[in-house]
């Protein structure tokens, strides 16, 4: 059966050396991903993790967001993007969806906007973008930060312009094993503001300073204070180095992935109980292709007899008892639910 997933791997042949060569915490090769990274994205304000979880706490510490503050959310998206909203001890409130497209719906976001809301969470539903002009201009008006979660969406574009660019305060993405792009684990945090980068140069590093930590024999100084709360979040040269050998291959693989979603949208041309997700002025990485199905059940049996792993991929959140009940009616969410289905798109398609 062709897989959901595949994680693409290229050469490594330098990888026997690294591990060899004493260097194997944040180095050269971190440095190096860091920088492509940057010109991919064409940004200066960013910065590597060595998770995805570790970004966001990185990006929530930068911000200002603390334990007992208030986000807004979906709940249609992976609990990895979720969860570490309430490991750290935020209140998550939901907001509903598009139901065509699964991310959040503008006007459900701002009717869900408090006093005690700090930030607003925008989860790009399996690489597909969304309403990002409505929800930054949203953010903008309530004066909160807008984080654009791209746990899925590394290569996506919005009216011509690469998620991470379309400005918006924060975008965090995911680098682990079967997402765009793979460093087995890993995440990105890219900035707006120049200020807020240079803070979490600190904060990703236990809140040091390393042109003022140690002294002329190597000694940590005395004399450098330890001022903010930090985390050990740098990306390991090993990571760093897969990293920078995937981005060598990041253009074929979204183009192979792309390709493939052509083939599906024929595919499906006329067929009225499957109908391809689509936005204008969208262009998806095609992590997975998307239908909205009359059946749900029906089709996932139905693709996995032709020999597809098809998938709902994710369950809406808001059904674990870990986030409490919340009196907030979520029709989009139900419908969405109720009718995605993702099959395979990737570059090891047959």
């Amino acid at each position: 059966m062709v897989p959901l997933y595949r994680p693409f791997m290229p050469e490594v042949s330098e990888m026997e050396t690294i591990l060899k060569s004493g260097v194997l915490a944040y180095g050269n090769y971190t440095k190096q991903f860091e920088q492509r990274l940057k010109e991919y994205f064409e940004t200066e304000y960013l910065i590597v993790t060595n998770s995805f979880n570790t970004a966001i706490s990185v990006t929530l510490t930068t911000l200002g967001i603390k334990p007992g503050d208030s986000i807004i959310a979906s709940p249609m998206a992976c609990l990895a993007s979720t969860q570490p909203y309430l490991s750290s001890g935020l209140n998550v409130c939901w907001a509903d969806v598009d139901p065509f497209i699964g991310t959040l719906e503008p006007d459900s976001v701002r009717k869900q906007i408090k006093s005690e809301t700090k930030a607003i969470i925008h989860n790009h539903f399996c690489g597909y973008p969304g309403y990002i002009d409505e929800i930054n201009a949203i953010g903008k008006e309530a004066s909160i930060p807008v984080i654009d979660d791209g746990i899925e969406c590394f290569g996506s574009e919005y009216k011509g312009k690469k998620i991470g660019n379309c400005g918006t305060d924060v975008t965090v993405f995911s680098l682990t094993a079967v997402r765009f792009c793979n460093c087995i684990d890993g995440g990105v945090v890219i900035f707006k503001d120049k200020r807020l980068y240079e803070k979490s140069l600190l904060i990703r590093d236990c809140g040091i300073d390393r042109l003022r930590f140690r002294d002329e024999l190597g000694e940590i100084s005395p004399d450098c204070d330890i001022s903010m709360i930090g985390y050990s979040a740098t990306m390991s040269n090993v990571n760093g180095y897969i990293g920078l050998k995937q981005m060598d291959s990041i253009d074929d693989l979204l183009s192979k992935h792309r390709l493939q979603a052509e083939k599906w949208t024929r595919f499906f041309e006329g067929q009225s109980s499957f109908i391809p997700m689509y936005r204008e002025n969208c262009k998806p990485n095609y992590w997975v292709y998307g239908l909205l199905v009359e059946d749900k059940v029906e089709a996932i049996k139905k693709f996995r007899g032709m020999g597809y792993y098809a998938s709902g991929v994710h369950i809406r959140n808001d059904i674990y008892s870990a986030f409490g009940k919340q009196d907030v009616e979520l029709l989009g969410v139900e419908k969405f639910n109720n009718s995605f289905v993702a099959l395979p798109c990737g570059w090891w398609m047959p």
